[in-house]
C-alpha cells in the first residue's frame, strides 16, 4: 500500500548560513518531494512499510574477500577460453595485442577507483548505486541499464560457446545445451548465495588450472613467427604486425574488452559480503591482478603456437590450438583435458555473471527503478524473480547462436556503464572531497581520468564490427529510458539503501 506522492516541483535552496541542522532539513525536506541534494528534479517517492522489506533480504556475510576474488576471476575467465581471439579477425594479432594494452591499462585504473567508490556505497546495486550517488536518479538509472544489458546478455554469449565445447566434447550443440545450462545454475543460484559463491569459487579453481595446463603444453611449440600469419590487407598502416592496418586496433578492442568484461560486477557482492569496506577492494584488486596475468599468457602462446590466422574464427581457440597441425596434429590427453575441464571456465563466468545481474536488477527493483516484483527474494533470501526473468530473456537470446555479435552488445551495455562509473568517482572527489573513504585509489581522479578517456574510445569502437547490432542495443537501451521517464521515476521507493542516504 503505497502512501500519497507529492509531485511539486522547486528549485534547490541554498543553505545561507552553516547551520547544520537546517541544512540536513532541507535536505529530508527535498527527498520527500523527489528532488536529491544534487539539484536534479523530476522524482516522486512512494512511502512503504516494514513489510515490503522484509520480503527484499539477501543473506549478510556470505562472502569474505577470497570468495570475492574468485568471484570477479570466474566473471571474465571464460574470456580466456572463447570471444578473445574474434579480435584476431579484426585487428590481427598485433592489432589485438594494441588494444588488449589499452583495455588493460583501462580496467585496472578502473578496478581501483570502483575500490573505493565501493567502500562510498556497499549496496547490491554496484555501479547504479555509484552513479546515484554522484548524479541522482538519473544517472543512477541511465548507469544501471547499461550494466544490465551487459549481464543480461553475456550469460547468451557465453551459452553459446558452452554449446560450442559441448559440440567437441559429447557431438551436442544447440538450445537443448543452452537450456539445460541455465535450468542447472539458475536452480543452484535459486537454492542459497553462499552455496553459490562456493560453487563458483570450486568452479574457478578448476578452470585456472586447466589453463595452467594448456599453457605449459603450448610454449615448447611458440614461435613468434605464427603471430604474424595472416595476410596483410592494403588498409591503411597495414603490415604484418597490423595486417588489418591501425583501424585494426580499434575494430578489435570489443573482443580485447572479454579478456577483462565483468570484473566491475564484484561490488554487486556488497550486501552478502562480510565486512565491504575491507573486502570489495581486495577482490576487485586481487581479481584484476589474476585477469591481467591470464590475458598476457592466453594471447602470447595461443596463436604463438598454433598461428593467428588458424584460431581467428574459433569456437573454441585452446582446444583447436592444441589439436592443430602447427601443434600436436590432432586430439590428445591434454586437449581432451582442456577441452573437459575448460568447460569449467565458461560455466564459471556464466554461472558467476547470472548472479550479478540478479543483485543489481534486484537493487533497482527494490529501490522502484525496475518493477518492484522483480526484487521479491524466498525464504533462503535469493532473488528468485530476479534470477528467473533475465534468465528466460538470456536463454532465448542464445537462441540466435551468434556468439561473436551477442559480445557487441555486452560490451556496448559495458562501456557506457564504464562511462559513467568514472565520471562518477571524478564528481564524488569535486563534489564531496571530505567524505569518508576507507579505500582512496591511487592517483585519484588522475587514475579515473585515464580509465573515462578509454572507456569512451571503447563505446565507439563495436560500430567499427557491426553498427547494426550496437544501434539495436542503443534502441533497447532507449526502451528503458522511456520507461523510467514515463512510468518508474514517478514510483521510487523513498526508505531504499541509495534513496535513503543524505548526500
Amino acid at each position: 500500500m503505497h502512501g500519497p506522492r507529492n509531485s511539486q516541483r522547486q528549485r534547490p535552496i541554498q543553505a545561507a548560513s552553516a547551520d547544520a541542522p537546517l541544512r540536513l532539513k532541507i535536505i529530508r525536506t527535498f527527498k520527500r518531494i523527489g528532488m536529491d541534494t544534487t539539484g536534479h528534479s523530476g522524482v516522486e517517492y512512494d512511502k512503504v512499510g516494514n513489510e515490503y522489506f522484509e520480503k527484499r533480504q539477501l543473506k549478510r556475510g556470505a562472502a569474505g574477500w577470497l570468495l570475492l576474488v574468485g568471484l570477479g576471476v570466474a566473471y571474465v575467465i571464460s574470456g580466456d577460453y572463447a570471444g578473445w581471439n574474434f579480435g584476431l579477425a579484426q585487428g590481427g594479432w598485433g592489432g589485438l595485442f594494441v588494444a588488449s594494452l589499452l583495455m588493460a591499462t583501462m580496467y585496472t585504473c578502473m578496478c581501483f577507483a570502483l575500490a573505493e567508490l565501493a567502500t562510498i556505497a556497499p549496496t547490491a546495486g554496484g555501479g547504479y548505486g555509484f552513479a546515484r550517488r554522484a548524479f541522482g536518479p538519473w544517472g543512477g538509472f541511465l548507469c544501471g541499464i547499461a550494466i544490465l544489458i551487459e549481464y543480461a546478455i553475456a550469460p547468451a554469449a557465453i551459452a553459446v560457446f558452452i554449446g560450442a565445447y559441448c559440440n567437441s566434447l559429447f557431438g551436442i550443440d544447440g538450445w537443448v545445451v543452452y537450456l539445460a545450462f541455465y535450468v542447472v545454475f539458475l536452480g543452484i543460484h535459486l537454492y542459497g548465495a553462499g552455496e553459490a559463491l562456493r560453487l563458483i569459487f570450486a568452479i574457478t579453481a578448476l578452470a585456472v588450472v586447466a589453463l595452467v595446463v594448456f599453457l605449459i603444453a603450448m610454449v615448447p611449440h611458440f614461435d613468434a613467427n605464427n603471430l604474424f600469419d595472416i595476410p596483410v590487407t592494403d588498409a591503411a598502416g597495414a603490415s604484418p604486425f597490423l595486417p588489418f592496418g591501425y583501424i585494426g586496433i580499434w575494430a578489435a578492442i570489443p573482443y580485447a574488452i572479454w579478456f577483462f568484461l565483468a570484473i566491475e560486477g564484484v561490488p554487486l557482492a556488497a550486501e552478502e559480503t562480510s565486512d565491504p569496506k575491507r573486502d570489495l577492494p581486495r577482490g576487485l584488486i586481487g581479481g584484476i591482478l589474476v585477469l591481467l596475468a591470464c590475458c598476457a599468457l592466453i594471447l602470447t602462446f595461443g596463436p604463438g603456437g598454433a598461428g593467428a590466422d588458424a584460431l581467428k574464427a574459433s569456437g573454441n581457440p585452446l582446444v583447436e590450438a592444441l589439436e592443430s597441425a602447427k601443434v600436436y596434429g590432432g586430439p590428445t590427453w591434454v586437449s581432451r583435458f582442456v577441452n573437459f575441464v575448460g568447460l569449467a571456465g565458461l560455466i564459471a563466468s556464466f554461472f558467476s555473471i547470472i548472479f550479478g545481474y540478479s543483485r543489481l536488477v534486484f537493487a533497482m527493483s527494490r529501490a522502484g527503478y525496475l518493477p518492484r516484483a522483480l526484487s521479491l527474494t524466498s525464504a533462503r533470501k535469493t532473488p528468485y524473480v530476479a534470477l528467473i526473468v533475465p534468465g528466460i530473456i538470456g536463454f532465448l537470446l542464445s537462441l540466435s547462436g551468434q556468439g561473436d555479435l551477442l559480445i557487441l552488445i555486452a560490451v556496448f551495455g559495458a562501456t557506457i556503464s564504464y562511462v559513467m562509473m568514472m565520471a562518477s568517482h571524478i564528481a564524488l572527489r569535486i563534489q564531496e572531497p571530505n567524505l569518508e573513504r576507507p579505500y582512496r585509489t591511487p592517483g585519484g581522479i588522475l587514475t579515473s581520468g585515464v580509465a573515462l578517456i578509454l572507456a569512451c574510445v571503447a563505446v565507439v569502437a563495436g560500430f567499427l564490427v557491426d553498427p547494426r547490432v550496437v544501434i539495436g542495443a542503443a534502441v533497447v537501451y532507449a526502451i528503458f529510458i522511456a520507461y523510467f521517464g514515463l512510468y518508474s521515476r514517478h514510483h521510487l521507493v523513498a526508505a531504499a539503501p541509495g534513496e535513503d542516504e543524505i548526500f
